[in-house]
């Protein structure tokens, strides 16, 4: 983490970071331009004086204090995850039920304390990595069951603690960022291979507990593939699992807290696997007359196992939006990298894929040993749209715009209707509820099965109800793909904002057999309540 610089309480990145006054009032005449509006005026963003937080409901005993914080700052920062609902809530100055306490835990040792706090004076405990969650994954639950609410902050415990490189593994604190992760396996020559789009402020921890996907399309996908075994403090007590690299004796324990969302207990440690830092890379983007042709291929380069290391498919809009495409043709941003041998028969083959489906293939993807090799052309200007879009999301909500995403999984033979009854609908509720507005899709996984398709809507709002806007689109939309046998979610996890379209995929007896896992690890159910399941 940056010394010196602060993390803003009510968006993405630090307070010196996102658009200039002057860009946001570009992009504004922009989206005017583009939905037929007037002027539109730009709400600024809040201050820490316009806070007026509720009193901190419980007191931080004294053995305590050196590690937990009451500031406006702090407790701001942490009632919030980072999605557009989010955000559009810290624009309104609206904090109706704001964290009482923020904990930074030096070491386990405090962590336990400060569990053994909150279990012991009935307080709900928040565990907060990042706090990238775009669900409603850190937020404080409501009502009085509990005397308040501490969120626990794992920031501290931020090393690379033990690296074995003859079995290509690390054992590592759970509180590390992405960036101050990769920056110390980068001497050993490893790399985790793990890059969702929220790396610069996500921790190792939050992927574990969300089963995180990452930014490769193929193969190693989420973080679930590279967990070797896990640490986790529980209110009853430490769970190790075995290190292996494999085993059949009964369920893994791993995967019972991998995607448990800190119900169970809060991850501190995981022996990860990593892979050597990859020297070859070829790239690629393939225009399409369809988005349905442009799946047909990467169906078949999916199922041919050459597993790149992207292979997205952008539709038409999705492909103008980030500047890859004209508009009028879909686009296959494809990619493959190494870190042991060239990758030109790799390329060939999945070129051919795409020909087969009447993909315009370009004439110069050659494999290079530069990072180039896939930064520039249409792909480069997909990856650098990917990567400035969180820091967009200020700007939106500033505009009054009604913007945000929807992701989920199908198989492929139901995907092409399955595609079509979702963007149907979509395109029907934008309509009803904003008036205009558009919506495109992007694949950001695939796999032999069925791809991950990811729906981004965009839209006029009208000032003060943008958000109970978005919420009528995302529960028509969420209705209809759970209804056409699609997940709630792919890969942003379940939290608050999921949780009524979860309880419908989930098996029945799956969810006493939670409750009853959370009754043995947390008997009085402070951890995280009302995610994923409502203690009993």
């Amino acid at each position: 983490m940056a010394e010196n610089r602060r993390r803003k309480f009510w968006g993405w990145g630090y307070e010196d970071q996102g658009l200039t006054p002057e860009q946001q009032k570009h992009m504004a005449e922009r989206m005017a331009k583009r939905f037929g509006l007037g002027e539109i005026e730009l709400t600024p963003a809040p201050k820490e004086s316009e806070l007026n937080l509720r009193a901190p409901r419980v007191k931080t005993p004294a053995g305590l204090e050196a590690i937990c914080s009451t500031s406006t700052h702090d407790r701001a920062g942490h009632t919030y995850g980072k999605g557009s609902r989010d955000i559009r809530r810290a624009f309104r100055r609206d904090y109706p039920n704001p964290i009482d306490i923020v904990a930074f835990p030096r070491d386990e040792k405090e962590l336990i304390g400060v569990l053994e706090w909150c279990d012991g004076a009935q307080i709900a405990a928040v565990p907060y990595g990042g706090g990238s969650s775009v669900v409603g994954g850190v937020e404080p639950p409501e009502g009085d069951r509990y005397r308040g609410a501490v969120s626990i902050d794992l920031m501290h415990l931020d090393k690379v603690v033990e690296v074995d490189k003859v079995s290509r593994a690390a054992r590592i604190q759970a509180g590390v960022y992405g960036p101050a992760l990769d920056a110390q396996l980068k001497p050993h020559g490893l790399t985790i291979r793990h890059f969702p789009q929220s790396f610069e402020f996500s921790t190792l921890g939050g992927w574990i507990a969300t089963r995180s996907g990452g930014h490769f399309a193929t193969l190693y996908t989420h973080i679930d593939d590279f967990v070797e075994s896990l640490r986790v403090v529980t209110p009853t007590g430490i769970v190790e699992s075995r290190r292996v690299p494999g085993s059949g004796a009964g369920p893994s324990p791993d995967r019972m807290f991998i995607g448990s969302e800190g119900i169970l207990g809060i991850i501190t440690e995981a022996w990860m696997r990593l892979q050597d830092r990859p020297t070859f890379r070829v790239g690629a983007s393939v225009p399409f007359p369809s988005m349905i042709k442009a799946a047909e291929a990467v169906r078949q380069i999916s199922q041919a196992g050459l597993y790149p290391a992207n292979c997205r498919v952008l539709d038409e809009g999705e492909a103008f939006n980030s500047g890859a495409g004209s508009g009028d043709e879909a686009v296959l941003v494809l990619a493959f990298e190494s870190a042991d041998h060239p990758l030109e028969a790799w390329m060939k083959r999945a070129l051919e894929c795409c020909a087969d489906h009447d993909g315009k293939i370009p004439a110069d993807a050659k494999t290079r040993t530069d990072a180039d090799a896939t930064h520039e052309g249409s792909a480069g200007a997909w990856r650098n749209a990917f990567l400035s879009a969180p820091y967009l999301m200020d700007t939106v909500a500033a505009m009054g715009m009604v913007s945000d995403t929807f992701e989920t999984a199908i198989t492929w033979e139901r995907f092409p209707e399955f595609h079509r009854q979702v963007m149907e609908c979509a395109r029907g509720v934008i309509a009803r509820v904003c008036g205009k507005g558009s919506v495109t899709c992007r694949f950001t996984h695939v796999y032999p099965d069925g791809p991950a398709p990811y729906y981004t809507v965009l839209a006029p709002g009208k000032r003060g109800s943008e958000i109970e806007q978005w919420d009528e689109i995302k529960a028509a939309v969420s209705d209809k793909l759970i209804a056409l046998g699609g997940t709630i979610t792919h890969h942003h996890a379940v939290g608050r904002y999921h949780r009524p379209w979860y309880d419908r995929e989930r098996p029945d007896r799956f969810a006493r057999a939670l409750k009853a896992a959370k009754h043995v690890f947390d008997p009085r159910g402070i951890l995280n309540p009302g995610v994923l399941i409502d203690p009993d």
